[in-house]
């Protein structure tokens, strides 16, 4: 405010007009720039212009789509079978006393093959009938904690696997 007063002082004897004087004192660069680097834009939706039977999209039963790479079933068939065979592997060294590799060696192989094809074939059958594990989540029991907790056993049966094998024996 200063600035503003000491350039209305000025008078017209000294050839100095208001504007001139204004733009001499007023610096651009005191002024802070305004402009923005990114460019955004906000959109919404009020709750009646959303339709108002919104159906749930639908999901491809399609067996290659079902089982592609970033598709529903190996993640979650993998990780089903993770949690129910690291569970075991620690239920059984428990028990008997046996590393992980001696459970494969002692029959453990027939009960993998037989636990495996009736997990597969119960985690499939939903999804071949349209039925995803997202539709179904609620509260604790979500599809996400699922993923989790199966990306965790197979993580924990693997270091469950490395361990006795580096220590020549069983865990506990």
């Amino acid at each position: 405010m200063a600035a503003v007063s000491s350039v209305m002082s000025l008078s017209p004897a000294t050839g100095l007009t208001n504007k001139t004087a204004l733009k001499r004192f007023v610096v651009p660069s005191y002024v802070p720039s305004l402009k923005r680097n990114v460019d955004f834009r906000v959109s919404s939706m009020s709750k009646k212009e959303q339709p108002e039977s919104a159906a749930p999209p639908k999901v491809s039963t399609n067996f290659g789509d079902i089982l592609a790479f970033g598709g529903p079933g190996p993640e979650r068939i993998n990780g089903r079978l993770a949690m129910i065979g690291f569970v075991t592997a620690i239920g059984v060294e428990l028990a008997n006393g046996q590393d992980v590799f001696a459970q494969i060696q002692n029959g453990g192989i027939q009960w993998f093959i037989v636990t495996s094809a009736l997990l597969s074939a119960a985690s499939l059958i939903p999804l071949f009938k349209g039925v995803r594990a997202e539709s179904k989540s609620n509260g604790v029991f979500s599809s996400d904690a699922e993923l989790w907790n199966g990306r965790f056993a197979m993580l924990g049966l693997i270091a469950l696997a490395v361990t006795e094998y580096v220590k020549g024996g069983a865990l506990v």
